[in-house]
């Protein structure tokens, strides 16, 4: 595999390619909530000029993995320099208040990233309307994944927001999958498979509109009497928008049931031979014997994929789970 890491130096207006140097680089990526985070170490053997803010790009054979900025360095007493930057997502951790009215989330994402002065790529039209969404003194990153809830929610469609190469997208999660298979055929070292009620799991949906007639809320519950009675009542709890009609709230609660009534299924793998690109939100056919789920093959939505690259190898964990598309 051919590397390259390169930093531009904004004050001096130089670029170095870092590759030779460089020990190890790891590439994280979450599907939701955090910035792709690129980490890296050199062995610094005369001064280096590696400022915060700095532009890095990272290449694998020439595919451009990771494009983004220097945020944290740190050397310790035999000389080695730790780096960590992070891509576009990570200034939209900066916060804003926003009340947006009758804007799908593309636009959302839109108007925010031109505040933010941050750059665009595709932004897939969701095909659904958010009636409002007002936020005050919150987290740009936090306002986004609030309108993929709601969008969700309202669609049954999983989309994906994140940094391609310097470019911020939204894209279905479907229309993202890899055409690589992890398990039969490919070296899988250690790997964990999980099956629970615990962490994303409920049998009932109570949503709420806010009436300002009565100054209560209107209730409607959406249950499923069969896993309530195998599971006990597992309740979600949610305020939706007051304009919405009986018709759309129906619909909505019956989208978050299909989600969520169902036993959680996820796996983590270690170990497993890298694939230049794969990152967060995509999805990868997993087909592991030893798992009835998956001993035939089955597309995962990846929520989690961390690159290691050291002494010329590349390896990568993985966390993924089982959706209804």
């Amino acid at each position: 595999m051919n590397y390259k890491l390169l930093i531009f130096n904004t004050e001096s207006n130089t670029m170095y390619d870092y590759a030779p140097i460089v020990e190890k680089i790891t590439h994280t990526t979450n599907r939701n909530g955090s910035a792709g985070k690129l980490t890296f170490s050199i062995i610094q053997k005369k001064a280096i000029n590696l400022t915060e803010g700095a532009k890095v790009q990272f290449y694998v054979d020439g595919i451009g993995i990771f494009q983004g900025f220097v945020f944290v360095t740190e050397q310790d007493r035999w000389g080695v320099v730790s780096v960590t930057a992070y891509d576009q997502l990570r200034y939209l951790k900066s916060s804003a208040s926003y009340s947006f009215e009758g804007k799908k989330l593309g636009e959302i994402i839109q108007l925010i990233a031109t505040d933010m002065q941050l750059q665009i790529g595709p932004l897939e039209d969701t095909g659904y309307i958010i009636p409002t969404l007002t936020k005050e003194s919150t987290e740009c990153l936090d306002i986004i994944e609030y309108g993929l809830m709601l969008t969700q929610y309202n669609t049954g469609k999983t989309f994906v927001f994140f940094d391609d190469f310097g470019k911020l997208c939204l894209i279905e999660a479907k229309k993202m999958k890899s055409n690589i298979l992890i398990g039969n055929g490919s070296v899988v070292t250690d790997y964990s498979y999980k099956s629970d009620i615990d962490s994303d799991t409920y049998n009932q949906v109570k949503l709420v509109r806010p009436n300002k007639e009565t100054g209560q809320g209107d209730t409607y519950n959406f249950s499923d009497s069969t896993t309530i009675k195998k599971w006990g009542l597992l309740q979600k709890y949610v305020k939706v928008d007051e304009n919405l009609n009986e018709a759309q709230i129906n619909e909505q609660g019956n989208i978050m049931m299909a989600y969520y009534d169902r036993v959680l299924k996820t796996i983590s793998i270690d170990g497993v031979g890298g694939i230049p690109g794969l990152k967060a939100g995509a999805m990868a056919m997993f087909k592991i014997k030893d798992v009835p789920e998956l001993s035939g093959g089955l597309f995962l939505l990846l929520d989690k994929v961390k690159h290691t690259f050291s002494n010329g190898e590349h390896t990568m964990s993985l966390e993924a789970k089982i959706i209804n598309l």
